[in-house]
């Protein structure tokens, strides 16, 4: 079974607190305090939930809504937890992303999410029709952070965080 990353994307407070109680999984980051706190859990009293900024739990899936892609930036901010489960990916606003679309007629994903890729690596494989395989690779080192399977087609968009 693969399992899927975990999204945290910044929302008001009010998304998620009612009083001073969760009502849904979030992550309270005020400072350089960060508290995980599960749906139902209490605010703990050193937090101030006015200067405290907070990031919900999202669908994986859903990670496209938070970029402009056509600019290729972050809307919000996020938390991308790796299936590993120790991995985190801290993602913030206004953080640009490489948006590398791989279509063809067979497809074959190289990197995965997570994985970091260099410049000259191959991160994708197109095979064309007449049986040609081209290798796609980033302009930039980077780690993928999300594979959008297009639905209405059968393509694949990367979104990748580059290095600095």
């Amino acid at each position: 079974m693969e399992r899927m990353p975990k999204l945290y994307v910044e929302v008001d407070a009010g998304e998620c607190l009612e009083g001073r109680t969760v009502t849904r999984d979030c992550v309270v980051i005020q400072g350089n305090v960060e508290v995980w706190l599960k749906k139902g859990e209490e605010l703990p009293e050193f937090l101030d939930k006015e200067r405290a900024e907070f990031l919900a739990k999202e669908v994986y899936d859903r990670f496209y809504l938070y970029v402009d892609r056509m600019e290729g930036k972050m809307l919000t901010d996020a938390i991308l937890i790796l299936p590993d489960g120790r991995t985190r990916i801290y993602l913030r606003k206004g953080d640009e992303l490489l948006i590398l679309p791989v279509e063809g007629y067979t497809k074959t994903i190289i990197a995965n999410v997570g994985n970091r890729v260099r410049r000259g690596d191959a991160f994708a494989a197109v095979t064309t029709k007449k049986g040609e395989v081209h290798y796609l690779k980033p302009p930039k080192t980077g780690t993928v952070v999300f594979i959008d399977e297009i639905t209405n087609r059968p393509h694949y968009v990367y979104y990748i965080l580059p290095e600095e």
